[in-house]
């Protein structure tokens, strides 16, 4: 696989943070199979086995069948049941709840997706190279504004110094806002937390109320998702039952850390949202299935754009469409964040597939070998 373009997934799927080799390894985690395990049980005990992870969850919707299958350990060193369905970190997942509620908007005429910007935050959007008045709602849900992402300029590389600050959305944007946009608005594709950001600030301008209500009312209450929540102010936690999640503290020292808890705030309608695989794969059927948005703004979700991250990936609006190895596609987002990376989706023939590993690709091996074994696991869940 190509290491530039995979470097780019690592990197641009919300956190890309801990981007580097270490030597780490994971002790006494994988579980041994007896030969008539799943090639899917067999694809995750890999991803523990060879590519270091410490834990990974999965869950598998097909032919009418709910399957959820663990490997590895839930705390790092130490043999520890890895809860299955447990809660993790869902990362730009969040994008996709985001881009629904907008899309509702649109749909009750409260928000036009070629309107500028401007429309909607008056006199926010303003920076080198940035004018809200030439960015269109479309180009943020799309990630065609040419927005520079804030995540870029936060020190995400250096975690342990800003896992547990609370941070403002203004002060998220303005932080972005101090660089210069990356192209003209509409010329290009790149991935940018910036886009998301401003539209859950979109969100609560135009209906008065705060992102994390809409979203749950909206969204999670009207998908049946029984665990999956916006974490409030000053929550660090995470539910149980969960798996610990592993970051590097500091590239240059190579050591790990236990991140399990920390404040996500920084993540915001970019990337706020804790799930689960099984609910996020039960989001991505409900959504697929048209019982989130009206026809007309499901079909202009599903109108893409080239995504140069992988061969064949496209991005609509807060949504990748993934070629399979079996032949089709499927659609879904995926997130990382430090001590979580989670992908899966929906086809359009009734599968969805939601998997979770509880590191960063880059954190106990390859990089860009992890990020595509993790890729590799999903194709196989969808295709075996």
């Amino acid at each position: 696989m190509n290491r530039k373009i995979t470097s780019r997934l690592r990197k641009t799927l919300l956190a890309g943070a801990a981007a580097v080799l270490v030597g780490a390894t994971v002790t006494d985690a994988a579980v041994a199979r007896p030969p008539s395990a799943s090639p899917l049980q067999k694809s995750i005990d890999s991803l523990v086995s060879e590519e270091g992870f410490p834990a990974v969850l999965a869950t598998v919707n097909k032919d009418g069948r709910t399957r959820s299958l663990v490997a590895g350990s839930a705390r790092l060193g130490e043999r520890v049941p890895v809860p299955r369905d447990g809660y993790v970190r869902a990362g730009s997942n969040t994008k996709t709840f985001t881009a629904v509620v907008v899309l509702q908007l649109v749909a009750e005429g409260r928000v036009r997706l070629d309107e500028p910007v401007e429309t909607y935050l008056p006199g926010l959007v303003r920076g080198k190279g940035i004018d809200g008045r030439r960015i269109t709602v479309r180009q943020l849900l799309q990630h065609t504004s040419g927005l520079p992402s804030y995540t870029d300029h936060l020190g995400l590389e250096d975690f342990e110094k800003i896992q547990h600050r609370f941070f403002q959305p203004h002060d998220l944007l303005a932080t972005a806002l101090a660089h210069p946009a990356h192209f003209p608005p509409g010329t290009r594709w790149k991935y940018s937390n910036t886009n998301y950001l401003l539209a859950g600030l979109l969100i609560e301008r135009v209906t008065g109320r705060p992102v994390q209500e809409e979203m749950t009312r909206r969204v999670i209450r009207k998908a049946g998702l029984r665990h999956t929540y916006w974490p409030q102010a000053g929550d660090r936690s995470l539910r149980r039952p969960h798996a610990h999640g592993y970051a590097l503290s500091d590239p240059r020292t190579r050591r790990v850390m236990d991140v399990t808890e920390m404040d996500p705030s920084w993540g915001g309608a970019a990337g706020q949202l804790v799930s689960t695989p099984g609910d996020l794969a039960a989001f991505a059927r409900v959504l697929i299935d048209g019982g989130l948005l009206p026809a007309r703004q499901l079909a202009e979700m599903r109108k893409t754009v080239d995504a140069p991250l992988l061969p064949g990936w496209r991005y609509g609006l807060g949504v990748f469409s993934v070629p399979l190895s079996c032949g089709g596609v499927y659609w879904g987002h995926g997130g990382d964040i430090d001590g979580y990376e989670t992908r899966g989706g929906a086809t359009d023939d009734g599968r969805s597939v939601g998997l979770a590993v509880t590191a960063l690709p880059g954190t106990f091996g390859d990089a860009e070998q992890g990020a595509v074994a993790v890729m590799k696991s999903v194709d196989t869940a969808f295709c075996a």
